[in-house]
């Protein structure tokens, strides 16, 4: 063996801390081996380093392809010298062990979310090789080998080592398993993106396609998904379970999404927290549409997972006043979500309302001051172009089973409305139609079986995540009292008797808007004539289980 000194091999494309690392290392009389780009860091700033070449006898080849590959560097990472064999076998080659590797990938995920996208050539040359198996190779010797991805953990790993003397076999085992399990994390959830980001641009995504057979067909053939711990929360949906929140790669970076979101004031977000603002957010994002060019602001107030009241209007303020009219008394403790950067006007209408969370993707600074006077109020800012929230994009959604997930593509209502046909006697007027754009919007983020009634462009009434669809129209119709009278009611499915149309009609609804679908469709169908209600089948169900 060439060296007595504990040896420490550095290359890590993220350069943060690396230099302050390796000083602390030299000082603690470890020897340091580098490459390229880390070794002319660490020698820039007066470090001594040995580079890789030096240690391999080999130039590095392929303009840095193949650096590490080599044995006089995977030898010492794999060898276990605790058994004689490989002691022995270290001292016939010369080889001396490497006791410490810090090592962070080439950042593919940045290079992938690139926009324009990158030349394929391009992202094929961010797929690191030599850092993965550097990685696993250290991982799996962690008996060996102090192994770290994350430079959040060089103070740490310093504060190890001084506390054993310099010497790495010091380090307690508990220690090195947790940083072989970081690495193993940084390992896979970079090959999930690999995978990930090849699958979409060699085969499509499912959600690109509009035929479903064909979505079904770009499915993975294996579920691949990735995501970092950003917090614990307090708790889960109850106090007795726990709680995470992860932030999925892609996100990373970014204030755009809802897990990245500017949080300011209040209480930490708590799970429920997280989730009511899922369903608001998507919901306000599906409105955010040019489809209603005359009444551009959309307010959406939602509790526990169901909206209780959503309007368009020509003003921000207006907007806020018809959803809140829709469900006044569920809006209490609600998560409340606005288009467009929230005015001081509205800020004032909604203080008498206790709000869990507000969200927008801004706030006029008179609005933000405004409303911050008030204890515990959370404002989450989802950064979007213009200041205006981007409109919901279709997307793949796992959902967990006992023993696997099934997975599907969710977007907004693509209803034909052209082809649509009203069905009754009674034609469906142009106006009841503009409604009826609108309450179909709603109603597909309301859990099944659900019925909005609207009056224009604002809900009245929802009755959300029942198992009758008939209790779900006495529901609506309860809500909306007499704001019920000449409303066009929304059903997320077909009526399969004539008992749900008819108890609509009791409650004062003119037009209804369905799937249809049913066997007893005629039956419905004669049921509003008898009425007197128009009625339009869409051909496009709803379902939000």
């Amino acid at each position: 063996m060439d060296s007595e000194k504990p040896r420490a091999l550095l290359s890590v494309w993220d350069k943060t801390g690396i230099v302050e690392f390796a000083t602390g290392l030299s000082e603690l009389g470890f020897e340091i081996i580098s490459t390229g780009g880390t070794a002319r860091t660490l020698k820039a700033a007066g470090l001594e380093v040995k580079s890789v070449s030096d240690v391999t006898k080999h130039p590095e080849i392929f303009d840095g392809r193949v650096k590490t590959l080599h044995p006089a560097i995977h030898g010492p990472l794999l060898a276990r010298m605790q058994q004689e064999s490989d002691r022995e076998g270290m001292k016939n080659l010369g080889y001396t062990p490497i006791t410490l590797v810090a090592c962070n990938l080439y950042p593919f995920t940045m290079a992938a979310a690139q926009n324009p996208p990158l030349a394929e050539d391009s992202l094929l040359e961010m797929i690191d090789i030599g850092g993965p198996t550097m990685v696993r190779a250290s991982a799996k010797n962690h008996a060996n080998v102090i192994v770290c991805c994350n430079p959040n953990e060089y103070d740490s790993i310093l504060g190890d080592l001084r506390e054993a003397n310099g010497l790495p076999n010091g380090v307690p085992m508990e220690r090195r398993k947790g940083l072989a399990l970081q690495a193993y994390e940084h390992t896979a959830s970079y090959d999930v993106a690999i995978a990930n980001t090849l699958h979409s641009r060699w085969n499509g995504l499912p959600e690109s396609y509009e035929d479903v057979v064909e979505q079904a067909k770009r499915h993975h053939t294996t579920l691949l998904a990735s995501a970092n711990k950003m917090s614990p929360l307090r708790y889960g949906e109850n106090a007795h379970q726990s709680a995470s929140l992860y932030v999925a790669n892609a996100a990373i970076g970014s204030h755009s999404t809802l897990v990245t979101a500017h949080v300011e004031g209040g209480k930490e977000m708590s799970y429920n927290n997280y989730s009511d603002a899922d369903a608001t957010l998507r919901l306000c994002r599906s409105l955010s549409t040019n489809e209603w060019p005359d009444t551009p602001h959309a307010c959406v107030i939602v509790k526990h997972n169901n909206p209780c009241g959503v309007a368009l209007s020509e003003t921000q303020v207006q907007s806020f006043k018809d959803a809140l009219a829709s469900d006044s008394e569920s809006a209490f403790g609600s998560i409340i979500c606005f288009n467009e950067i929230v005015t001081l006007e509205t800020a004032k209408a909604m203080s008498e309302l206790f709000i869990e969370v507000l969200i927008a993707p801004g706030y006029a600074d008179d609005a933000k001051e405004y409303i911050m006077k008030k204890a515990n109020r959370r404002l989450l800012t989802i950064e979007s172009p213009q200041n205006r929230l981007a409109p919901l994009m279709r997307e793949r959604v796992l959902k967990p089973i006992e023993g696997g997930w099934i997975v599907q593509t969710e977007e907004p209502p693509i209803i034909d409305w052209a082809s649509a046909k009203t069905v009754t006697k009674k034609q469906v007027t142009q106006s009841e139609i503009d409604s009826m754009k609108f309450a179909v919007r709603v109603c597909e983020q309301v859990k099944s079986n659900a019925i909005v009634m609207v009056q224009g462009l604002a809900t009245v009434g929802i009755g959300p995540g029942q198992t009758s669809r008939v209790e779900a129209v006495r529901i609506a119709a309860r809500r909306a009292g007499e704001k019920a009278k000449d409303c066009v009611l929304a059903s997320d499915a077909f009526f399969p008797f004539a008992d749900g149309l008819e108890q609509a009609a009791m409650a004062g609804a003119s037009a209804i808007v369905q799937p249809g679908g049913s066997i007893r469709d005629q039956e419905v169908i004669d049921a509003a004539d008898a009425l007197g209600i128009s009625m339009l089948f869409t051909g496009h169900r709803l379902f939000r289980h």
